[in-house]
């Protein structure tokens, strides 16, 4: 495994090391000593699996109580994976990057406590995202940002008119709405 920078210090997109044979492949998508070599050191509770279709764009999610961290990988077609940091305190506040995750790059991105989450379907085929976080997942401390949001300038690869999302994404307040509530959520944290 080899750990890579991203522009946002915080966020690591991780490239795993692949063996192909005529039977296939085998990788390790995790391993305790090799994330904690790395500097990733969180215990992961849960494993979550999406399956979504082309067009698909899901997010912008986060959990506030208790923060949650992310790590993120694609077991089948590809995704443009996308974190932006909502730490109201961080220099970095707003900022978002992307990441192309796909089966055949073989690559995960560790999103830690403090980003919004999201993704779009790229290409024809459906994707299924796996990803492990480092909280139980709690509805009551969910919340999000609205993907169109133009203070985040993230530039989806499907026009949002044409995309499938859901209304409650849809719904999510700006960054500049949720700024009150972030200010409070990561004074508590």
């Amino acid at each position: 495994m080899q750990i890579h920078d991203t522009s946002l210090p915080e966020v690591k997109r991780i490239a795993l090391d692949v063996f192909y044979d005529q039977r296939g492949f085998f990788c390790e998508r995790f391993r305790v000593d090799a994330f904690a070599a790395m500097g990733i050191r969180e215990p992961f509770v849960q494993v979550n699996h999406s399956r979504s279709v082309p067009g698909v764009i899901r997010g912008l999610h986060f959990q506030h109580q208790p923060m949650q961290g992310k790590l993120v990988g694609v077991t089948h077609g590809a995704v443009l994976d996308v974190a932006v940091d909502v730490r109201p305190t961080s220099p970095n506040f707003g900022k978002a990057v992307t990441a192309e995750l796909s089966e055949e790059n073989a690559e995960l991105l560790w999103i830690p406590p403090g980003f919004a989450h999201g993704f779009c379907v790229i290409g024809n085929r459906p994707a299924d995202v796996v990803y492990y976080v480092t909280e139980l997942y709690n509805g009551a401390g969910e919340s999000g940002i609205r993907l169109d949001d133009p203070a985040l300038a993230i530039a989806w690869p499907t026009a949002l008119s044409r995309a499938i999302i859901s209304p409650r994404d849809l719904a999510q307040p700006s960054l500049a709405e949720a700024t009150a509530h972030l200010t409070e959520w990561f004074k508590a944290a």
